[in-house]
């Protein structure tokens, strides 16, 4: 009983690598607060519900395809990510994914048709992007940083509201901020990247020169966040996470300006993502008590 027990324990915890759970979180956080700035209301508990699983199955389903894609430049990058490291086997990555990608298309469904639609594009591009377009330096990062600002239109569009401006300027701010951390991450494995012949900003123009465009990218995202507290939209709610969590990308934004080894670049990154994941949470609970 003893191996299979180990085993099991094994593929979850490749299973939990794999899928890196702060992201497909974020992810579902991400459409369930496009729907409330939509309606300006807390959504209905079942919709809201719906919502998350989406955002976190999509984004979860888009993690597996990556490593399973990705494996030979992770056996350089990464070598201790699930595949390389022998804690899952390719085909169960990809099984994984696909699993993963068709409940979170039945759950965009369950909200409507539209937002199905909106969700199957979505997948579809990440998919050719894991497959394909990764290679392709900026358009790759352009393409990521879309799919994470079309979280946010996912709830619009799941609540009736395709077109709201609130929800397209939470998605502009999505999308500069994972555009700079995309182009950080490709300068941190520029050396793997080199094996499929990646024409990423850091092999092009340098690791410094790709550092210094995230850190700019990064002052536009806060100033971008700044433009609800300046029109009073949202009140304490929102300024006060925001602010805190302005102040952290400023930090972790410089340490990841003098990272040294891509080891502490990704430290950095990770600990950009998280703040910011837990500013638009803290303003989800402050506008529900509120």
């Amino acid at each position: 009983m003893a191996p299979m027990a180990m085993s099991i324990g094994t593929k979850v915890r490749g299973v939990v690598q794999i899928v890196r759970p702060e992201l497909p979180l974020a992810a579902g956080l991400c459409v369930a607060i496009g729907e409330f700035v939509a309606l300006r209301a807390i959504p209905p508990m079942e919709t809201m519900a719906l919502g998350a699983f989406c955002g976190f199955l999509l984004s979860g389903s888009a993690m597996a395809t990556n490593d399973y894609f990705d494996l030979e430049v992770d056996r350089m990058n990464t070598p201790w990510r699930p595949l390389p490291a022998g804690l899952l086997r390719p085909g169960e990555a990809m099984g994984l994914g696909l699993l993963m990608g068709v409940a979170g298309l039945a759950a965009a469904w369950a909200l409507n048709p539209a937002a199905f639609v909106a969700a199957l594009g979505i997948w579809i591009l990440g998919f050719l992007y894991n497959w394909r377009i990764k290679a392709h330096g900026v358009w790759g990062n352009l393409i990521v940083g879309l799919s994470v600002a079309m979280t946010f239109v996912i709830g619009g569009v799941g609540v009736g509201q395709p077109w709201n401006g609130r929800v397209w300027l939470f998605g502009l701010i999505a999308f500069v901020f994972d555009l700079a951390e995309e182009i950080a991450g490709d300068a941190m494995d520029a050396e793997g990247d080199r094996v499929r012949g990646s024409r990423s900003v850091a092999i092009v123009w340098g690791k410094r020169a790709a550092l210094s465009i995230s850190a700019v990218l990064l002052a536009i995202m806060i100033a971008l966040s700044w433009v609800p507290m300046v029109t009073g939209e949202y009140g304490l709610s929102y300024t006060v996470p925001m602010l805190i969590a302005d102040v952290l990308i400023v930090v972790f934004g410089v340490r990841l300006l003098r990272s040294g080894t891509p080891q502490e670049g990704r430290w950095a990154m990770r600990a950009l993502y998280i703040s910011g994941s837990l500013a638009l949470f803290a303003f989800l609970v402050g506008s529900y008590l509120g």
